[in-house]
C-alpha cells in the first residue's frame, strides 16, 4: 500500500506560522481561559495581548480539546491520508500527547503513531521540521518514526525568565527550586531533563550575567558541532533581536530561526523570557 503521510503537531511546538503553511503541517490549538472567555492559541489570542493584561489578570490554560482533535484526524482520514505522525509538547509538562492517543483509538482504519517529544517549543518545532522534511523527501513512515526516535535526544531547550512566579502559578515549577533564588536575584536557566520535566540547568545573578550564559552555552554547541538554533522570546524582542545580531557571527549554525513563544507557554513563563532551542545534527 503506498503511504500518504500527514504530519500533526499543537500549536506550543511555536513553529512560525509560514513554515507550518509551507509543509502542509496540521495543527491543534492549545486553549488560553480567562473567567467567561476561552481563546485557540494564537488564532483568537496573540502573545501581547496575554502579557498585556499581566500580572493584573493571568489566565489558565487547556490542552487542545479533544473534540478538535479528532475533528482534526477526521479531515486529515477524508484527504485520503492513510498514516499520521503527530509530534507533541511532553508529556512533563502537558496530556496532550496522551488526549490524540485516546482520539486515535477512533481510527483504525489509519496507522496514527503520536510522538512524545519530551520538549516544547522549538525544541518541538525542530522535530517537527525535520519530520515535514522527511516527508517531503519521500521517506518511508518506519523510517521517520525511528529518525524522530534518534534526534529526540540531540534537541535541547535553555531559557531564562524574568521571574518564576507564573511558573509556580501555573503548577509547572517542576524541579526548578523557587523562593530563595528570587530572594538572592539568582536566575536559573531552565533546561527541560530526559523525561521532559523542568529543571535547573544552571544560575546565574541578574538579567544580564543569565542572558550572557544562555549565549555562552549557544557558543560552547558550535565550537565542535553543526547544529540549528531558534531563539525565542516571550516579550522580550529587543534582547531577542540583540541576541540573534551576536549569534548570526558564530559558525556551525546550519539554521537559524527567531520566533515569539505562543500565548499558552507565555502564560506560565510570564513576559521576558529568552530561550534557545538546539537541534544537534
Amino acid at each position: 500500500m503506498e503511504e500518504k503521510i500527514a504530519l500533526l503537531c499543537d500549536s506550543m511546538c511555536d513553529l512560525p506560522p509560514e513554515i507550518t503553511k509551507q509543509f502542509g503541517i496540521k495543527v491543534v490549538a492549545a486553549r488560553v481561559i480567562y473567567p467567561g472567555e476561552e481563546y485557540a492559541d494564537r488564532v483568537d489570542i496573540q502573545p501581547s495581548e496575554v502579557y498585556d493584561r499581566m500580572p493584573g489578570e493571568i489566565p489558565t490554560t487547556a490542552m487542545p480539546p479533544f473534540q478538535e482533535i479528532k475533528e482534526a484526524l477526521d479531515a486529515i482520514r477524508s484527504e485520503g491520508y492513510t498514516h499520521v505522525l503527530a509530534v507533541h509538547i511532553s508529556t512533563g509538562l502537558s496530556s496532550t500527547a496522551q488526549v490524540v492517543e485516546m482520539a486515535a483509538k477512533e481510527f483504525g482504519d489509519m496507522f496514527i503513531e503520536v510522538i512524545d517529544s519530551r520538549t516544547l517549543s522549538m525544541g518541538t518545532g525542530w522535530m517537527v521540521l525535520e519530520a515535514a522534511r522527511n516527508i517531503a523527501s519521500g521517506w518511508s513512515f518506519q523510517r521517520i518514526i525511528d529518525n524522530m526516535k534518534r534526534i529526540q535526544s540531540r534537541v535541547h531547550v535553555y531559557y531564562v525568565i524574568e521571574t518564576l512566579e507564573y511558573l509556580r502559578k501555573g503548577g509547572r515549577i517542576g524541579l526548578v527550586a523557587g523562593m530563595l533564588g528570587d530572594f538572592l536575584n539568582l536566575k536559573p536557566i531552565i533546561s527541560v531533563n530526559p523525561e521532559g520535566k523542568y529543571f535547573t540547568y544552571c544560575k546565574a545573578k541578574g538579567r544580564r550575567k543569565s542572558l550572557e550564559k544562555i549565549m555562552q552555552i549557544v557558543e560552547e554547541a558550535v565550537q565542535d558541532k553543526v547544529i540549528n538554533l531558534a531563539v525565542v522570546h516571550g516579550g522580550a524582542l529587543k534582547e531577542c533581536e540583540a541576541m540573534m545580531e551576536r549569534i548570526r557571527q558564530l559558525p556551525n549554525i546550519k539554521e537559524l530561526i527567531s520566533t515569539d513563544i505562543s500565548p499558552v507557554l507565555g502564560v506560565h513563563t510570564g513576559p521576558g523570557l529568552i530561550g534557545v532551542c538546539v537541534q544537534e545534527l
